[in-house]
């Protein structure tokens, strides 16, 4: 299906059954079932009276998606690197994909005890500070929507209680901050601030994340500023355009 969808992202604007087959080597029996599934989902579209399929608006969608995503992580490097030097834990940058959110970026901290995260997983947005400050921040029609599917429990200090949780989201959208200490992962704490452009799209979170045990009430009072102010600055590199990402580390 990789194969015919990516076939679209260059050449004429419409394809045929025929010339697929031809070019992939395949039957066009195979290519028709793959071309009527992509329709289905919108990813894929005909126009009366013209011959062949074209990308639909999925499609469209998908991409300027993921080049929000890419503009996101130039905006952000940067700032998350100065943002692991000035508080020597790891610091991440999530994106917002359907109900759930994905580690997109990650910045190492330089310490030998240290937390890192798994690039490209999705993580479910009622648990950890990343998912919670981007949950606290969605439309209150899709944040009851989530509220009310499946809460379920990663550790035993996983908030799965509604009503406690949508108090905390209250909470967390007037801070602008949320704190987990232990919520999704045992012995991990992180503080993280949600990515919210001037009208009002939510796009992902940043954090700073490290060991439970480093992340005392004073650290965690000094890290909320920080994070507070590095979300206020990738928005501004954002809007102003790609910044000077330099070396990854």
């Amino acid at each position: 299906m990789a194969d015919v969808l990516l076939m679209f992202t260059g050449g004429p604007e419409y394809l045929g059954v025929s010339t697929i087959s031809r070019t992939l080597g395949i039957s066009k029996a195979v290519v028709y079932r793959i071309l009527q599934s992509l329709v289905s989902r919108d990813v894929l579209a005909t126009t009366p009276g013209v011959t062949g399929y074209r990308l639909g608006p999925a499609a469209v969608a998908l991409g300027a998606s993921a080049l929000r995503r890419f503009d996101a992580k130039i905006a952000a490097a940067p700032v998350l690197r100065k943002l692991r030097d000035q508080t020597g834990e790891t610091t991440t940058l999530s994106g917002l994909v359907g109900d759930e959110r994905v580690y997109l970026e990650q910045f190492e901290s330089r310490a030998e005890i240290k937390m890192t995260v798994d690039i490209g997983t999705r993580f479910p947005l009622h648990a950890g500070s990343s998912g919670k400050a981007i949950l606290a921040q969605l439309p209150d029609w899709r944040r009851d929507d989530i509220l009310a599917g499946d809460l379920g429990a990663f550790t035993e200090r996983t908030v799965t209680d509604r009503e406690t949780l949508a108090e905390q989201l209250t909470a967390i959208a007037t801070d602008g901050v949320a704190v987990s200490l232990g919520e999704r992962q045992s012995g991990a704490g992180s503080v993280a601030a949600a990515l919210v452009t001037p009208d009002g799209e939510v796009h992902g979170a940043i954090s700073v994340c490290g060991p439970e045990y480093r992340f005392t009430p004073d650290k965690i009072e000094r890290y909320r500023e920080l994070v507070r102010n590095a979300t206020a600055e990738i928005i501004r590199n954002w809007a102003d355009g790609p910044a000077a990402g330099g070396n990854r580390d």
